[in-house]
C-alpha cells in the first residue's frame, strides 16, 4: 500500500506585472506572490529616451515612437503569461505632453493587447511614494525625489500616507536636450538649468519647508547613478550636498559627455547625468537636504503593491526579516533573544553617549536577528557566510547604506575585530556602528546557551571607548563557559582599542 501524501500547507501563488513607459527608460517588472510574500522574478529595462524625440511643439517624431514600439515587442511576449487583471500599464511625462500621443498609445496597446493609462503627474507622485514606503520603511516624515527624463515628483508623507506632493516639468532627458546641446558640459550649462529649476522649485518650495521631515529618500534615476558612484569609490554614506558639488566640478572638468569619465558612472547614464545633476543640486540647495539614502522601489513598486491590498498594512521590515528566518532557517527563538538583549543594552548606550541616529535600534535589531544567517553553509566561517549572502539578497524596508550596515556587524560579530571594516563609512555614523558592534559581541555571548533562563540582567556604563558590564552577583561563578568567552572577547576589544571590564 503506498503511504498517504499529506499536503499540510496550502500555498498560494499568482504572477503580477507593472510596465511603466517612462521618458528616459521603459521598465518591466515581474513579481511572484506566494502566500503573502513577494519576490521580484524578473526585471527588464531598456532606454528608449522618449522624451528626446519631443519638438517644440510638442510633437513626437517618428523615431522615438518607433524605439518605443520596438521595446513594448520584447515586453509582450512576458506578459502573455500574466492574467490581465495582475497587469498595469502606465505611461508618465512625455506622453502627457505629447500632442500626438495616441498615435503611440494605439500602437503601443496593439503590441501589448493591453490598456495603457498615461497617468496624471498627481498620480505618478503618489505611486512613486507608495513604491517607496513599500520597499523603504521609514520612521516619521519622509520627504522622496524621483528625477525622470520629463518630469520631476517631490512628495512629502508619513509612512504610508502622501500627504503633499508635486510633480514639476523638468527631467534629465529634457534638460539634456536644452541645456547641454551637442554633449558641452560647462558652468554656463550648469547655470541655465540650474536658474530654470529654481524658477520652477520658487512655485512650491515654501509649500515643503514648512513641513517637518526627518528622512529623505532618493527614487532610481539620478540618485541610484550617484549611489553607485559612491559606491564604486568606497565611500560608504548618505548622499550629500558636498559630493554633489565635487561631481559637478569633476563634469565641468571633463568638458563634454564624450570625455565623461567618473569612476562608478555606467556609460549609459552618461548622457544624462549632468543634466539630473543640476536639477538634484538645485533641490539640495532649495529644500535644505542634509543628506539623501537611495530607496528600494519608485513607480514600479507602487503600481506592484497597488494590487495587492491584502500586503498594505504589512510591516516591511518584519516581513522581511521573518522571510529570511524562514529561507535561512535561523532559530528564531535565539535570534529574538540576541536582539532582544542586543536593543535593552543599546537603549542603555543612546542614554549615555550622543551617537546613536534614528536607524540605529532598525539596524542592530535587523544585524542581531540575521548574525547566524551564514549558518545556512556552514558554522566555522558563518560570520563570513552571513556577510555574503547579505551582499546578495534583497532586504526590503530597510536603505542601502542601512544593508551594508547590517551585512558589516554580522561580518565581524565574532572572532578577531577588524574596525578597518567600518573606515569607510562617514565620520556621522562609524562611532554608532563600532558601538553596535561591540554590543553585538556581547549580546551573542550572553547568549551562548541558547536559552532565555541563562540570559542575565546586564547594566552598562559607558565612558567613551571605556566600557563596564554589570551582571547579578555570583552569575559569572556560576557559568564558567561564559565566563571564559567574555573573557576573551575583553581581550579581542583591548586589541581593537577598546576597554571592557566585566564583573
Amino acid at each position: 500500500m503506498q503511504p498517504e501524501i499529506r499536503h499540510d500547507t496550502l500555498v498560494h501563488s499568482e504572477h503580477y506585472a507593472a510596465v511603466d513607459l517612462g521618458s528616459n527608460s521603459f521598465h518591466m517588472v515581474i513579481v511572484h506572490v506566494v502566500n503573502g510574500n513577494v519576490q521580484i522574478i524578473g526585471k527588464v529595462k531598456q532606454k528608449v529616451r522618449l522624451a528626446a524625440g519631443l519638438n517644440e511643439n510638442l510633437e513626437l517624431d517618428e523615431i522615438s515612437m518607433e524605439r518605443g514600439w520596438q521595446c513594448l515587442q520584447t515586453f509582450a511576449e512576458r506578459l502573455q503569461d500574466i492574467p490581465a487583471s495582475n497587469i498595469r500599464v502606465v505611461a508618465t511625462a512625455t506622453l502627457r505632453m505629447a500632442v500626438n500621443a495616441e498615435t503611440f498609445i494605439r500602437k503601443a496597446e496593439t503590441i501589448l493587447n493591453h490598456k495603457l493609462n498615461v497617468i496624471s503627474g498627481e498620480e505618478e507622485a503618489r505611486q512613486i511614494y507608495l513604491g517607496v514606503a513599500y520597499t523603504s520603511a521609514n520612521q516619521g516624515n519622509s520627504l522622496v525625489i524621483d528625477i525622470g527624463g520629463a518630469s520631476t515628483e517631490i512628495i512629502l508623507g508619513n509612512d504610508m500616507q502622501p500627504i503633499h506632493l508635486k510633480s514639476l516639468d523638468m527631467g534629465c532627458v529634457t534638460f539634456m536636450e536644452r541645456y547641454f546641446k551637442g554633449g558641452i558640459i560647462s558652468e554656463d550649462n550648469f547655470a541655465q538649468a540650474s536658474e530654470q529649476v529654481n524658477r520652477l522649485i520658487d512655485e512650491v518650495a515654501d509649500a515643503f519647508l514648512c513641513f517637518d521631515w526627518h528622512n529623505c529618500l532618493g527614487a532610481s534615476g539620478t540618485p541610484q547613478a550617484i549611489t553607485e558612484i559612491l559606491v564604486a569609490q568606497d565611500i560608504s554614506d548618505a548622499i550629500k550636498l558636498h559630493y554633489l558639488y565635487d561631481l559637478k566640478q569633476q563634469c565641468i572638468a571633463c568638458g563634454s559627455i564624450e570625455n565623461l569619465d567618473i569612476k562608478g558612472l555606467e556609460d549609459g547614464r552618461k548622457a544624462i547625468f549632468p543634466s539630473g545633476l543640476a536639477i538634484l543640486i538645485c533641490l539640495f540647495e532649495r529644500l535644505n537636504i542634509q543628506a539623501m539614502n537611495i530607496s528600494g522601489g519608485a513607480l514600479r513598486e507602487g503600481l506592484i503593491y497597488g494590487m495587492l491590498d491584502n500586503l498594505q498594512e504589512n510591516d516591511r521590515r518584519s516581513q522581511t526579516l521573518n522571510q529570511a528566518m524562514r529561507r535561512y532557517h535561523i532559530e528564531k527563538s535565539h535570534a529574538d533573544a540576541v536582539r532582544g538583549l542586543a536593543l535593552n543594552l543599546c537603549h542603555q548606550l543612546c542614554a549615555q553617549a550622543a551617537i546613536c541616529h534614528l536607524d540605529t535600534e532598525a539596524v542592530l535589531g535587523a544585524a542581531a536577528t540575521l548574525h547566524e544567517i551564514g549558518l545556512h553553509i556552514e558554522y566555522k566561517k558563518h560570520h563570513e557566510h552571513g556577510a555574503y549572502i547579505l551582499s546578495h539578497i534583497d532586504l526590503p524596508g530597510y536603505t542601502r547604506l542601512q544593508r551594508e550596515a547590517i551585512r558589516d556587524l554580522v561580518l565581524s560579530h565574532r572572532l578577531k575585530i577588524e574596525p578597518a571594516v567600518f573606515n569607510n563609512y562617514h565620520d556621522d555614523v562609524r562611532p554608532m556602528l563600532l558601538a553596535l558592534l561591540r554590543i553585538l559581541r556581547i549580546a551573542t555571548v550572553l547568549c551562548l546557551r541558547r536559552q532565555n533562563k541563562h540570559i542575565p540582567e546586564v547594566e552598562l556604563t559607558v565612558n567613551g571607548d571605556n566600557w563596564d558590564i554589570q551582571l547579578p552577583p555570583g552569575w559569572l561563578i556560576g557559568h564558567p563557559l561564559i565566563n571564559a568567552e567574555l573573557a576573551n572577547e575583553s581581550w579581542l576589544q583591548h586589541r581593537a582599542g577598546w576597554r571592557l571590564n566585566c564583573q
